[in-house]
């Protein structure tokens, strides 16, 4: 029994040892070669190595990984990629496809490519994968078109090429992420009985453990575009090669989760650089102000270097951890084989939003302030054609909600959906309560300063349109009329709550954006950090001229104090009422106040009060008012 036990694991490990064997020896030579013809990394403002570092690591990767597959394949015959049944022509073409991809990241570690240049290249690479290797997505859809196809399969490989090659910025964060993305893979295979097609996977893994020893912090070799490129590469077509009918989790769900940090990390780094595109050129009027290949120093690696103040190693074990949970994740639901597969793919997702909910403020930010500057530059002519436009937002957004309420309502009731009540009832009620919003005036109020009034004309409007729609269903014979008391109910409160979301929705993406700026200043040492005293009508007045000027402020509200004893411990817009008066020195040494924001209207005598109490901690003194005064022309 031993003996058959290693007779199955033998080829297994001498793929894996060989390719370590190749790659240990190959990468001093090359690391030697490359620092002689210059191929370099020196220290810089996105570098985070403090020596030069030779780079261009990944030659010796692939030259070891592709030496000890095409050998071994050469001596034992069959296709180490996908099993004993594949097509040897396939074998070779994806060993000459990789070796240009490597010859292109090789040219860019030494020349200096443009990013578009390398682009295309990683394009036609890819497109050549499909057309002329004959590796897609048809075998998982046997149906999809062509042109589906072609697109899916160089878009899934251009992605991992530029997602391993964007987190290749940390010693040995891209290997690392590659080896368990590579064990994750082969992992799946065996659960699926397809141990065969996994040669080529030990290979590959035990090529990266091998360039891992020289990679690790302290690297003294770095990937380059050669290796990050070639990992990408390999990853991306692997599970190509392994696609049956039927084996989507294996074949697309575990990649995806295996490579889930650099895809995420690329995520984020495209909607990052295209805001801040967009950002450039509305300030500078230039078309040529960076690009989404313009590089940054905004990756996941860099933002936990600074946030956390960690080490290489402890920040690049944290995201091996992460990437080991992905893929310890995807390896159960290939295991379940069931629906409770769904429940581990949700617990990632619940995983992901916990472990990342600080990583994109970057992004919500920059958003935020295109968002402000659009909304603010008042010499736009676009600004008053946006004026304009307010209406039929309103308009369009009030249909879409009034449609999706009625199906709602027909939901909770459990009414069924028929093509009368799609033609006749839908139709009906919600031209009902639009006709109810137009004549009671909803089109022409400014619900931006809307009062108590304006909504409650709401609530009636919804209320009237809801009796009205039900008037008109009532002599319509084809419909069912047997929940109509209900059905009427239901659509006027679920109306009168949506059209209320609609108008609320602009205030309160202004007030996430402007929670998102604070969770952004509070790391900075340059903003000024305020207390205000007051939680009435003045301090909500003062906040939102804060909110207002989100993108340009450096003030922060830390706290509030009021002389209601019974607000104590409240909070009012997520900011906390820590006391009264008497609080007041007490929480400025806590919080490190920077300046005291009196919100509300004192007495002289009280202001004294304010002043002497104050006094000892040697803050600044401000008095937020409204005040009204007579002017004259002449």
């Amino acid at each position: 029994m031993t003996e058959s036990l290693l007779s199955r694991i033998a080829p297994y490990f001498t793929y894996f040892a060989l390719a370590f064997a190749l790659v240990y020896i190959l990468t001093p030579i090359v690391r030697e070669l490359n620092r002689r013809l210059g191929m370099v990394d020196k220290p810089g403002a996105r570098r985070i190595n403090t020596v030069p570092v030779p780079r261009g690591g990944g030659l010796a990767l692939a030259l070891g990984v592709m030496t000890a597959i095409i050998g071994i394949s050469l001596v034992r015959g069959g296709n180490p990629m996908c099993g004993t049944n594949c097509h040897e022509p396939e074998f070779w073409k994806l060993n000459l496809l990789s070796a240009l991809m490597v010859a292109l990241g090789l040219a860019d570690d030494k020349f200096s490519l443009s990013p578009r240049l390398k682009l295309l290249g990683q394009l036609v690479i890819a497109a050549l994968v499909w057309f002329w290797v004959g590796l897609g997505f048809h075998h998982i859809w046997p149906n999809i078109p062509a042109s589906l196809d072609c697109f899916f399969t160089v878009f899934w490989i251009a992605g991992a090429v530029n997602a391993f090659n964007l987190i290749d910025g940390l010693d040995g964060l891209a290997s690392g992420l590659a080896f368990i993305a590579t064990i994750g893979m082969a992992g799946s295979l065996f659960l699926t009985g397809n141990a065969a097609a996994s040669y080529s996977h030990f290979a590959f893994a035990g090529g990266l453990l091998a360039f891992l020893r020289y990679n690790y912090n302290p690297a003294s070799i770095f990937l380059g575009d050669s290796g990050s490129m070639f990992i990408g590469f390999t990853l991306s077509v692997m599970p190509l090669t392994t696609q049956t009918s039927g084996s989507f989790l294996v074949s697309v769900g575990v990649p995806l989760l295996a490579m889930g940090v650099p895809i995420f990390d690329t995520a984020l780094a495209i909607v990052r650089r295209s805001l801040r595109r967009l950002l450039m050129i509305r300030d500078s009027k230039e078309q040529k102000n960076g690009n989404v290949m313009t590089a940054d120093a905004d990756h996941i690696h860099h933002r936990i270097l600074r946030a956390t103040r960690m080490s290489q190693r402890k920040a690049a074990w944290m995201l091996y951890i992460s990437g080991l949970f992905l893929v310890a994740v995807s390896l159960i639901a290939v295991l379940l084989k069931s629906r409770a597969a769904g429940l581990w793919v949700l617990a990632v997702a619940i995983a992901s939003i916990a472990i990342f909910k600080d990583i994109s403020r970057v992004e919500l930010f920059d958003a935020g302030k295109l968002l402000s500057s659009i909304a603010r530059d008042r010499a736009r002519s676009s600004r008053r054609r946006i004026a304009r436009l307010a209406a039929p937002a309103y308009i369009v957004f009030d249909i879409f909600a009034l449609i999706f309420v009625f199906f709602l309502s027909l939901w909770a009731l459990k009414l069924p959906v028929t093509r009368d009540v799609l033609r006749i009832e839908l139709t009906l009620r919600v031209l009902s309560i639009f006709a109810m919003l137009y004549f009671t005036g909803a089109y022409r109020t400014v619900w931006a300063r809307a009062m108590s009034s304006n909504f409650a004309r709401l609530l009636a409007a919804c209320a009237l349109g809801s009796v009205l729609g039900t008037v008109a269903t009532y002599y319509v014979p084809k419909l069912d009329h047997s929940e109509i008391k209900g059905m009427t109910l239901a659509y006027a409160m679920t109306s009168t709550v949506a059209l209320v979301i609609v108008r609320l929705a602009r205030g309160l993406i202004r007030d996430l954006f402007y929670a998102l700026d604070c969770s952004r200043l509070k790391g900075r040492k340059d903003v000024s950090r305020i207390l205000v005293y007051g939680s009435g009508l003045r301090y909500r007045a003062f906040r939102r001229e804060l909110v207002r000027s989100a993108t340009e402020n450096n003030r922060i509200i830390v706290g509030i104090i009021d002389d209601d004893m019974l607000l104590r411990g409240q909070f009012i817009g997520g900011i906390q009422i820590l006391g009264t008066l008497a609080q007041a020195p007490e929480a400025i040494n806590a919080l490190n106040v920077d300046a005291v924001v009196i919100a509300c209207e004192v007495r002289p005598e009280w202001l004294a009060v304010i002043l002497k109490t104050l006094e000892p901690t040697g803050v600044k003194i401000t008095h937020f008012t409204f005040s009204e005064k007579e002017i004259s022309s002449k």
